[in-house]
């Protein structure tokens, strides 16, 4: 061993009771002096020298050794060097360096350490304090000069420096100190830091200082945590609301957030919003980000203790991200409180870290990327064993592995993630712009999503015998061909719905019918194509697809398994989502057979949804029961509308109806662990008896 970093952290204090534990960006002073002593390249050993079990406690958990400082070593008159000539008589090695580093700084640079060990080790000097270069014009007491004459004021440039020692650490030689039992011996030397570092805490306003500065001194360092829990506004959003003239309240959030919080659920972080206001944009946003709400809150700590109690989560590796006083209460009962940068003064001082960006300007994205910096190269959820080529018979007790979620855009889907709400407006737009602008909206404010339109090219996909048949349209009588080609989007009507539906914050795509409309999707850069019933023995269509890469979600109405088994072969499993579908419209009851469900998943072990053509929802609220992850409804303005789809397609209230009830089974389900939950412990000790 040739450098010891001694840190003396006595009990007592006469300014601040109990300072070295005070927190400063969330770390006990004592914790922040060993961390930067271990992270010091030249550091050997550390050691901090107290008589106070918790600042022993904090000692250890940060990476050092601790001393215990006898009685008569740990009044208010002992010295710093006593302290440190005692540990060095309890260590059986002893050091040719060794270092008083002082918790009263909460400002500590390791390469600061290191450039004043090197100082020594290569003999240039004895000693080496930590100094504050000035130019300050010090004055006495009685009015006299002490580092000046005052009827000589040189300009600064013109001047020496002079050094304030901060206090923060000495590096000696170890022998040197033994013989001359004081810090100060032989050649001294500076280490220079800067202003920032030298703050010296000795009185409460000291502390405040500190606290202040900490968010602007200290560097970013990963996050390592199991879980994240976030205030929304002024977090997700820059804290304020814009309501229109119809008093419906929006919000700016930050695009980038939305990938961030998909990363991280996806390397297996737990992550939820918490909020003590009740508001449908918060719902929305939740819905978006696929991460659970708790809302209306009037006592987030209690409830924050509950959810961390059901889960089975250590506080210590937590994050709470807060702004405002009311998150006070939570950010203690954590091991990483965490604060946005224009946060409530005491939210800052309480935080361990404070982000550099702003609620709606990336604050989520930037908290997201430093936990996953803290989290294993290639840190995921863990990832499914594939499921066996074919089914076991059905007799058989199997336990099939859960499959792996997909991502589309933002979002995942499958077990596990919030279940993915397609509204599909096909060709219920009936090639009007305007109409399908107002099913965007619809599917918005129900809190869907994703929209699903239709993409042919009708000289391809129309039958020869179809199209010079005369139908009856709103427009007129025209042919088949001519209604086809009539209702069909192009390009400038795609740019416009994906630019209205990324302002509803809606995923958009289409089913493409054709090899040409692949291309013209792929064009408009969708997050995801969908097969329909249709296209399943459409093995060309399926060849295009898959060689987008892009994840694809497949139909499996009017489909035998071996018809569904080719198409898999071709599509691949590792981006695909089966859809279980019956293609019969409206959609009887008796031939839903939803536990063809469990069969898909059983027999190719992806993620399974359900698309229905059913009136009513109790089916498809019976799919979300069954695992579907994912639900596809066709949805109208009106069911009277003319078209073939409207008759069988969810108007504006019953697609509302739908989400809200399967974001209430979701949230019912649970997680099938069996336990005593906080609502029931008041029943328990009121009506439960025991005998024996």
């Amino acid at each position: 061993m040739r450098v010891l970093a001694v840190i003396p952290a006595r009990g007592g204090s006469a300014g601040v009771p109990l300072k070295n534990l005070a927190p400063v960006g969330g770390t006990p002073l004592v914790a922040r002096a060993v961390r930067a002593c271990v992270r010091a390249e030249l550091v050997d050993r550390v050691v901090v020298s107290t008589d106070h079990p918790g600042i022993a406690e904090a000692a250890r958990t940060a990476g050092a050794e601790v001393v215990d400082r006898p009685g008569e070593l740990s009044g208010a008159e002992a010295t710093s060097e006593s302290a440190v000539l005692h540990a060095l008589d309890r260590l059986p090695e002893a050091p040719e360096v060794v270092l008083l580093v002082q918790c009263t700084s909460a400002f500590i640079d390791p390469a600061d350490l290191d450039a004043a060990i090197a100082k020594v080790l290569g003999g240039e000097a004895d000693v080496v304090f930590s100094g504050l270069e000035t130019h300050e014009f010090l004055w006495d007491a009685a009015g006299a000069g002490v580092n000046h004459d005052p009827s000589s004021r040189p300009r600064r440039q013109d001047r020496e420096p002079h050094y304030r020692e901060t206090g923060a650490f000495y590096v000696m030689r170890a022998g040197g100190l033994r013989e001359y039992g004081h810090r100060f011996f032989g050649r001294v030397a500076v280490q220079p830091v800067p202003p920032r570092h030298a703050v010296e805490v000795d009185t409460p306003e000291d502390l405040e200082i500190v606290r202040a500065l900490a968010p602007f001194t200290d560097l970013p360092e990963p996050i390592d945590v199991d879980a994240v829990i976030t205030d929304f506004d002024g977090v997700h959003t820059d804290d304020r609301a814009y309501v229109g003239e119809d008093g419906r309240e929006t919000v700016a959030v930050n695009r980038s957030d939305g990938m961030g919080v998909s990363l991280l659920r996806r390397s297996g972080v737990k992550i939820m919003i918490m909020s003590t206001e009740q508001n449908p944009v918060v719902s929305a946003r939740a819905r978006k980000l696929g991460v659970p709400v708790l809302q209306g809150l009037t006592d987030k700590r209690t409830v924050l203790r509950d959810w961390l109690a059901i889960e089975g989560l250590d506080p210590a590796r937590v994050a709470y991200v807060g702004n405002d006083v009311n998150d006070l209460g939570p950010m203690s009962d954590v091991g990483w409180p965490v604060a946005v940068p224009d946060a409530h003064p005491r939210v800052r001082a309480a935080a361990r870290v404070v982000l550099t960006r702003p609620g709606g300007a990336g604050a989520v994205r930037e908290l997201c990327d430093r936990v996953l910096a803290a989290r294993p190269e290639g840190a995921a959820a863990p990832a499914a064993v594939a499921a066996p080529a074919a089914p076991a018979p059905r007799a058989e007790l199997r336990l099939v592995a859960s499959p792996r979620p997909v991502p589309i855009g933002d979002a995942l889907v499958g077990p596990g993630q919030p279940v993915y709400v397609i509204a599909e407006i096909g060709i219920n737009h009936n090639g009007d712009l305007d109409i399908a602008r107002r099913l965007i909206d619809v599917a918005a404010e129900a809190g869907c999503q994703a929209v699903k339109f239709q993409k042919r090219t009708p000289e391809i996909c129309v039958p020869l015998e179809q199209r010079d048949q005369i139908r009856q349209t709103p427009w007129g009588a025209m042919t088949y061909m001519e209604y086809k080609v009539r209702t069909e989007f192009g390009h400038a009507e795609y740019a416009e719905i994906a630019k209205y539906s990324a302002e509803r914050g809606l995923h958009w795509f289409a089913s493409p019918w054709d090899v040409p409309s692949v291309e013209f999707l792929e064009s408009m850069d969708v997050v995801t194509h969908k097969v329909a019933s249709a296209g399943v023995t459409d093995l060309e269509l399926l060849r295009a697809l898959a060689a987008t890469g892009k994840p694809v979600i497949l139909s499996t109405g009017m489909s035998t398994l071996e018809e569904i088994d080719r198409a898999v072969e071709i599509l691949g499993t590792s981006g695909l989502v089966l859809m279980h579908a019956t293609s019969t419209y409206p959609l009887p009851p008796e031939e839903a057979n939803l536990r063809a469900i469990t069969t898909l998943q059983e027999r190719y072990g992806v993620p399974v949804g359900y698309s229905g053509h059913e009136r009513g929802l109790q089916i498809s609220l019976a799919a979300v029961t069954l695992g579907a992850v994912t639900v596809e409804r066709h949805i109208t303005l009106d069911r009277t509308m003319w078209g073939s789809d409207h008759a069988a397609s969810l108007e504006p209230a019953g697609l509302e109806h739908l989400v809200r009830d399967i974001r209430i089974i979701e949230t019912a389900l649970g997680d099938g662990v069996k336990r005593v939950f906080p609502g029931e412990e008041a029943p328990k000790a009121r009506l439960r008896r025991v005998t024996v």
